[in-house]
């Protein structure tokens, strides 16, 4: 068995995707799209927009969509096991243009170098770095 989360966006994954390909976390190893290749496709504002993709990175493996009739992402966050300082830094920089950070990076109660936000497609990452 094993969890992987789906991310579902209504219209804006392929923009998504590209953003978190950009900020180093991995790549889009499979992609369908509606209307393409024989998938079908129940609203032409649709057709062309992902089905189904697959991302992939350094132990890192999600899966994402668009759905005309998907709700706003809440509730549930990636939370990215940091190995030291200087990449949580970059990442959380990369992953927070444009969107609103919540926790900044920073010592935390419990020891760890943390920080939390949400990019600015509504999804919630937090970065924890073991001191």
């Amino acid at each position: 068995m094993q969890l992987s989360n789906y991310l579902f966006f209504t219209t804006t994954c392929d923009q998504a995707l590209s953003f978190y390909a950009q900020c180093g976390l991995g790549r889009v190893v499979e992609v369908l799209r509606y209307g393409v290749d024989g998938m079908p496709v129940k609203n032409e504002a649709m057709r062309g927009k992902v089905m189904h993709a697959k991302f992939e990175g350094p132990g890192l493996l999600f899966y994402a969509s668009d759905n005309e009739d998907a709700e706003p992402m809440r509730g549930s966050a990636h939370l990215l096991a940091m190995d030291d300082r200087d990449s949580t830094n970059k990442l959380f920089l990369a992953l927070g243009a444009g969107g609103t950070i919540t926790t900044p990076l920073g010592i935390q109660p419990w020891g760890d170098y943390y920080g939390k936000l949400t990019d600015r497609f509504g999804v919630q990452w937090m970065l924890n770095c073991a001191e």
